[in-house]
């Protein structure tokens, strides 16, 4: 098996983002919007302190952001899916690595292969798995589609919190190492455990 690694960091800034409302579209503040800082073409070293990657921001601490989720990993295989659905919805495929509102895009690291609590080493930083991700409306207005964050639930195509054991510099190309914890729950297990609801009910 090789060993997983870091693809791209990205980050992004608070700015209006249109969503539907009863009354018509309204635009909301989000920072889902992100770009790549740091990808394999070129590897530049990125800061993450305790609150996560230095040059971004979390706008709604209640859902994204804190200690607990300083910062969102996402797989790139996860990337085929969307590209898929949105084709399907006559949309563009999306940008290569930030897309999904993440910080980290990895390679080789999926939902059932990280438990919570183990912690994950890139470059200098060192991450505690913490969570699934939960999206809300923004992720809908974001992928530009209603159904967005029901297909998310749907397919447990999640990616995961982080919380920042130990801050310093990481760079796109490192390698994800890997320090199991105690494997009581994977984020795959942990979401399908929040959300037992027949799939139909998810439409």
């Amino acid at each position: 098996m090789n060993t997983p690694r870091l693809l791209a960091v990205s980050v992004g800034v608070s700015a209006p983002l249109g969503v539907r409302a009863r009354g018509g579209n309204e635009a909301v503040a989000s920072a889902i919007v992100k770009h790549p800082v740091s990808t394999v073409a070129r590897p530049d070293a990125v800061a993450v302190g305790r609150l996560g990657v230095t040059g971004d921001e979390q706008v709604d601490q209640s859902v994204h952001g804190g200690l607990d989720k300083a910062v969102y990993v996402y797989p790139i295989e996860h990337y085929a899916f969307w590209n898929t659905v949105r084709g399907q919805a006559g949309l563009a495929p999306l940008p290569p690595a930030g897309a999904l509102g993440e910080n980290l895009t990895v390679e080789g690291l999926l939902e059932g292969d990280v438990y919570v609590g183990d912690v994950l080493s890139v470059g200098e930083v060192e991450l505690r798995v913490e969570s699934p991700r939960a999206p809300c409306f923004k992720f809908n207005a974001h992928l530009g589609f209603s159904w967005a964050s029901k297909m998310m639930v749907q397919s447990g195509y999640t990616g995961f919190y982080c919380a920042v054991v130990r801050p310093g510099r990481l760079a796109a190309g490192q390698p994800v190492l890997k320090r199991v914890g105690d494997r009581v729950v994977s984020i795959e297990q942990m979401h399908r455990l929040k959300h037992r609801s027949p799939q139909s009910r998810l439409f």
